[in-house]
């Protein structure tokens, strides 16, 4: 099933960021005002073209009922297997003295925190994310945007089971670090040295009870305040500076 941008800001804003689009499909009664000019502009200088259909076509396509006579049809993203992000791990492990890092996200949902990791997971190095391809967010016009066009530079697969994948990366060396509030060590205290996997829980959840047996071992971040914890994506992204900084002289 396709995804759709919907509305004149929103349809502007995926081709300012060069979300992967299809087609624009346009209201064949709609007024050509200046952001639909904007529109066609941005859409004729991406070479994407431009659709115009009956307006009882678009509110059937909308989900939200919020098209304002504009709708962009997106590009499926190209997923890898996850063999595709071991070559891209071990790639890397040879350039640096054996480190390699690999993010796995047992069932966040939330595209923009998807979009958030890999931003972050692109700036420091790592190979490559790995998601469940059910229950969990996949990559979309949201992940485009939150991630600043990173999630077009990293590797991302879906798999079935994130605990098999974990006893596959293990298999090929990988210590597998899980993210939980109910770690004993703090991750500065972690050795983090070397080939390693990253997993990160759900938003609300936290890491389920397979994926948390299967970790070789859990940190957590150190904690000063009183607010519980960070988002996902913010501890994500403490999490993977902190392999960066241990590995920064491999």
């Amino acid at each position: 099933m396709a995804d759709y941008i919907e509305g004149k800001r929103p349809v502007i804003e995926a081709l300012r960021t060069h979300v992967p689009i299809s087609e624009v499909i346009i209201a064949d009664n709609l007024v050509r005002d200046g952001l639909v000019e904007d529109i066609l502009r941005k859409a004729k200088k991406a070479n994407v073209p431009v659709k115009t259909l009956p307006r009882k076509e678009l509110d059937k396509q909308s989900e939200r009922g919020s098209h304002q006579g504009v709708m962009a049809k997106t590009k499926p993203f190209a997923y890898v297997n996850v063999q595709a992000i071991l070559d891209t791990a071990e790639q890397h492990a040879q350039a640096h003295e054996g480190a390699a890092l690999v993010i796995l996200l047992d069932h966040i949902t939330d595209a923009g925190n998807l979009g958030a990791i890999a931003r972050s997971a692109e700036v420091v190095g790592a190979s490559g994310i790995v998601i469940p391809n059910k229950r969990s967010a996949h990559v979309n016009a949201s992940t485009y945007k939150s991630s600043a066009g990173a999630i077009a530079h990293i590797n991302v697969s879906q798999v079935a089971n994130i605990a098999q994948t974990i006893e596959r990366l293990k298999k090929e060396g990988y210590w597998i670090a899980g993210a939980s509030e109910r770690a004993t060590e703090v991750i500065w205290d972690a050795n983090l040295k070397g080939k390693m996997a990253l997993v990160m829980g759900s938003e609300g959840e936290g890491l389920a009870r397979l994926t948390q047996e299967s970790c070789d071992f859990l940190v957590k971040l150190p904690q000063a305040g009183k607010v519980a914890s960070l988002n996902v994506a913010q501890a994500a992204t403490a999490c993977m500076y902190e392999w960066m900084r241990q590995n920064r002289s491999l």
